[in-house]
């Protein structure tokens, strides 16, 4: 599986590599006010494309966030994969956090599928069926199977998936991202129940989302 830098994703240096010469360029030529929005975006740039280290909880029975972001919903939903009615923890993510995410669990991923779409504002309900998104499905240590879903929102144009078919995940480790903006979705196994509510926010990794009953 492949692994992006600690303190920056690979994908944006190509990005701030290219609004960083149009800045000293425009400073070159004297445009201040073009020079001040070419400082501004590289600093925007720089912010989304971060991938600061997070202290994973290693206790058993518990499930960690996938994403940066608010909780906009959590309810009964079919799962996209297995077609299961299950607990939905809904994650949306505004183009301040950091867009990495991460494995909500440890567990191999047993099934994969992309949907092509469109990009309605990823905090409509219409947008887990429209938009376009990937599932990505782990299978943890005891049998449980977890599915994640990243949905491609109104500014969100590019999922970009780390994981791989067969690929062993260990909890909060990095799996993909989705440039811009957007929302990532886990359906919960049946045992699990969630541990946060409509308006908690996130850290990818590091807040526990869901835990073990019984």
């Amino acid at each position: 599986m492949r692994k992006p830098s600690i303190s920056m994703t690979p994908e944006g240096w190509p990005s701030i590599f290219l609004a960083t010469t149009a800045t000293f360029v425009f400073a070159v030529l004297g445009w201040c006010w073009a020079a001040l929005a070419g400082l501004a975006v590289v600093a925007l740039l720089v912010n989304f494309f971060r991938d600061p280290e997070r202290f994973v909880p290693a206790e058993p029975g518990l499930a960690v966030a996938p994403a940066d972001g608010r909780v906009i919903k959590v309810c009964p939903a079919k799962d996209p994969i297995s077609g299961e009615e299950r607990t939905v923890v809904c994650i949306f993510m505004n183009v301040f956090n950091v867009h990495v995410n991460r494995a909500c669990v440890t567990g191999r991923v047993s099934a994969m599928r992309y949907w092509e779409g469109k990009y309605f504002n990823a905090s409509f309900d219409k947008a887990s069926e429209h938009n376009e998104r990937m599932a990505l499905q782990l299978t943890g240590e005891e049998g449980d199977t977890w599915t994640m879903v990243q949905i491609a929102g109104l500014i969100a144009r590019r999922i970009i998936p780390w994981a791989q078919m067969g690929d062993h995940l260990e909890r909060g480790q990095r799996y993909g991202m989705i440039k811009f903006g957007s929302r990532v979705d886990v359906y919960l196994p049946r045992d699990y129940h969630p541990a946060v509510t409509v308006g908690t926010r996130t850290a990818a990794g590091q807040t526990v989302i869901a835990t073990r009953q019984g």
